[in-house]
Formats: C-alpha cells, sequence, structure tokens
C-alpha cells in the first residue's frame, strides 16, 4: 500500500513539475521570439455561420524597438494600425488617419476601433499572456496544449483587455460561461504558432449572444521583415 502511494504521490509531482516546465518553455519561447529584430504574422478568426460579427484575417509586422503595424479586418471594413511605445494611429471608417488622442470619447465602431488599438499586442506578448492564465499543458502531438482559466477565457473573449476599451472603463461587457483552451507550437526554442478557442455568453447592448471563437495565428519572416510606416500616419507621430 505504501509503494503504491509513494508511486502515485512521485506520479503527480512528475505532471506538476511537466506543466510548470512546459508553460516556462512557452513563455521562454516566446520571449525569445519578441527579441528577434523582426517578424510577421497572420491571424484568422473562425466563428460558426450564424454569429453576427464575422472578424477578417489580420496581417501584422513588427521591429524590436520599432513600430508595429497591423492590417485588420472586420465586416467591409478595413483599418491599419501603426503603434510604438505607448502611442498610436490608425485609420477611421472614412479612410483617415487619427491617434488615439483624437479619437477618445467616439461611440460605435469608433469607439471600438479604439478599445482594439489599445489592446493591441504582438505574437510574443500575447501569447505569454495567454500561457500565463493555462491550467496547466501537456503535450499534443507537436503542440503544447492546455485549458484556459476562467478569468483568461473571458479576457479572450472581449477582443482587448477588460477596463482598456473604448475610453468607457469598467470591466467591459459581462460574460457567463467562459470557457476555453490554447495550444503552442515551438521550434528551436522559438513560438512559431499558436491557437485558442474560447466559448461563452456575452451581454452586447442588453442582448445576451453565444459566442464561439477559434484564433489561430503563425508567425513568418523572422529576421527579413521591414515595417514602411505610411505618410499619413508620420504625420500623427510626429
Amino acid at each position: 500500500m505504501k509503494k503504491q502511494v509513494l508511486c502515485f504521490a512521485t506520479l503527480t509531482l512528475a505532471t506538476a513539475l511537466f506543466a510548470a516546465d512546459s508553460k516556462e518553455e512557452v513563455t521562454a519561447a516566446a520571449k525569445k521570439l519578441g527579441e528577434k529584430a523582426n517578424y510577421s504574422w497572420k491571424t484568422t478568426v473562425v466563428v460558426p455561420e450564424s454569429a453576427q460579427f464575422k472578424p477578417g484575417p489580420t496581417d501584422g509586422k513588427t521591429e524590436k524597438d520599432g513600430f508595429t503595424h497591423v492590417k485588420w479586418t472586420f465586416g467591409d471594413n478595413t483599418s491599419d494600425v501603426f503603434k510604438k511605445g505607448d502611442k498610436a494611429a490608425f485609420t477611421n471608417r472614412d479612410g483617415e488617419w487619427q491617434t488615439l488622442v483624437e479619437a477618445e470619447g467616439q461611440e460605435g465602431p469608433g469607439r471600438f476601433m479604439v478599445g482594439f488599438v489599445r489592446g493591441l499586442r504582438t505574437p510574443a506578448e500575447q501569447a505569454a499572456e495567454i500561457a500565463a492564465g493555462v491550467k496547466e499543458l501537456k503535450k499534443d502531438g507537436d503542440a503544447l496544449a492546455g485549458e484556459l482559466t476562467e478569468e483568461a477565457a473571458k479576457t479572450l473573449m472581449r477582443f482587448r483587455r477588460g477596463g482598456r476599451g473604448g475610453g468607457g472603463g469598467g470591466e467591459g461587457p459581462a460574460i457567463s460561461g467562459a470557457k476555453g483552451s490554447v495550444k503552442f507550437w515551438v521550434k528551436d526554442g522559438v513560438l512559431t504558432k499558436y491557437e485558442f478557442k474560447v466559448s461563452g455568453k456575452m451581454d452586447f447592448n442588453g442582448n445576451e449572444i453565444d459566442l464561439d471563437r477559434t484564433t489561430t495565428t503563425e508567425i513568418k519572416d523572422v529576421g527579413t521583415t521591414k515595417v514602411e510606416v505610411s505618410e499619413g500616419a508620420k504625420k500623427k507621430f510626429s
């Protein structure tokens, strides 16, 4: 009996150590990606056909200690975002360049864009944040996979960080039944891809809607990416 208890305790400890090591591996891989001179990525979002909101793909480029450029599609609208440190410039629905300060206080799409831009993270940054919200990671084929905490799932469901979007303060729309999972792919110690799935219910202007979303980000062109800032955006940073 003592041997059985000892074996079980050893197995439990080994599992816990592997989960901790796996989280550290992902965190280190994300950090290593962030230390690269530059890289590009593409993010795609899959939602059910019945979903009211259908985000399009996001194409991004970033240079270490330089600019990050994101071209983001939502429905029929496409926006360009340039961000450096705490400053950002983005195009509104009319194609005009705005800063966060200029767009502050807007309603509707303008408010949503402010929240999106403020919450914008590079893959290296987002992957590290997601890994921190994983209960534990296990080997799943060539990936490391795990379940998200409820709070981590809620954060990802909002498309932006709670309390920072839209200039309205607070915790954002109410969410219930939030759950999610994530997978990370690492090659040669560097993050190459990650995918998370989240689902739950969100209160949207008094109406409860079901959310079910799978988001996949693939990193590419590490070391060969160049960010070219448009003239309109440059003026907003001057």
